[in-house]
């Protein structure tokens, strides 16, 4: 993968941040305080800020777990002791969206499309994931 922007405080005037996971990834995020201070702004602005996998320990740093359901990569509900979490396979709670890890990602890109206010099930439908995998139309 190439890095087509540096981090800076541009990151504040898009609608939503998405961190990816991977234990490696989330843990140099997580040491970031320029990012962590982004998150804690765009969550004053009530900006979808979203992570997955590992990622969700970085938005404990930034302190945004609390009072707040969550889901993230197995064995994190042991690691990360703010919020509630949840065994869902994606997890919105108000700006906070959370998935669990790479089975989960399809889930998590469609719910993002949403909370955006597109309509993720005509995308759902060509791409047969309701064959692929065992879920409802609103999952």
């Amino acid at each position: 993968m190439r890095c087509d922007h540096l981090l800076n405080e541009t990151l504040l005037d898009y609608d939503m941040v998405i961190l990816p996971g991977g234990y490696g990834g989330a843990h140099a995020m997580k040491d970031n305080q320029t990012l962590i201070s982004y998150l804690k702004q765009m969550n004053d602005q009530d900006k979808f800020i979203c992570a997955m996998c590992a990622a969700p320990i970085v938005l404990e740093e930034a302190d945004l777990l609390v009072n707040r359901t969550y889901t993230a990569y197995q064995g994190y509900d042991k690691k990360i002791k703010q919020g509630t979490y949840s065994n869902d396979k994606v997890v919105i709670d108000g700006n906070i969206v959370t998935s669990r890890g790479p089975a989960t990602a399809y889930a998590f890109a469609y719910k993002l499309v949403d909370v955006l206010g597109g309509d993720s099930l005509a995308v759902k439908k060509r791409m047969v994931y309701f064959n692929a995998f065992d879920v409802k139309e609103d999952e």
